[in-house]
């Protein structure tokens, strides 16, 4: 790759990469839909990482905080998300630390109060345990968490 080709994929994967925070992988694969691979596509992301326009630190961060914030993910979804993208365990570390403990228990709370106010018509308590259980165990949420916080409801 001639040096002027490289600075013009470098400007327009930078560009992509600002649009909002990107993995390696997701980069790499967007070289490859413009026809750059191997040692080609490495020397581009070298180039995007030594110019901070990727993070994978900085993903695992914004990707962990906006799921539990804006769509109440749970811990485990959320770890086998980052997982699923390539993250390094470091990086899902860091990722998980964004989370608060104490936001994290009064998101489930609320979480759950709300999904047992759509489900005022179920009479039986079991049943509505059940359901209250497997909706936030469905979000990511611990189970043994889940129980404690349906008991206290």
């Amino acid at each position: 790759m001639t040096q002027e080709k490289y600075t013009q994929y470098l400007v327009k994967a930078a560009n992509y990469c600002t649009y909002q925070e990107r993995t390696q992988a997701e980069v790499r694969e967007r070289l490859a839909d413009w026809g750059i691979y191997g040692d080609d596509a490495d020397l581009l992301i070298a180039g995007l990482i030594e110019e901070n326009f990727l993070s994978e630190e900085r993903f695992a961060k914004a990707f962990a905080g906006g799921k539990f914030r804006v769509k109440h993910w749970g811990r485990n979804k959320i770890r086998y998300e980052l997982k699923s993208r390539g993250l390094s365990e470091y990086c899902i570390k860091i990722g998980m630390a964004e989370i608060d403990d104490e936001e994290y228990l009064e998101a489930l709370k609320e979480l759950l109060t709300k999904k047992k106010h759509e489900l005022r018509t179920e009479k039986n308590p079991q049943i509505l345990k059940q359901k209250l259980a497997r909706f936030a165990i469905g979000k990511g949420y611990e189970s043994g968490l889940v129980w404690d916080v349906i008991e206290g409801i």
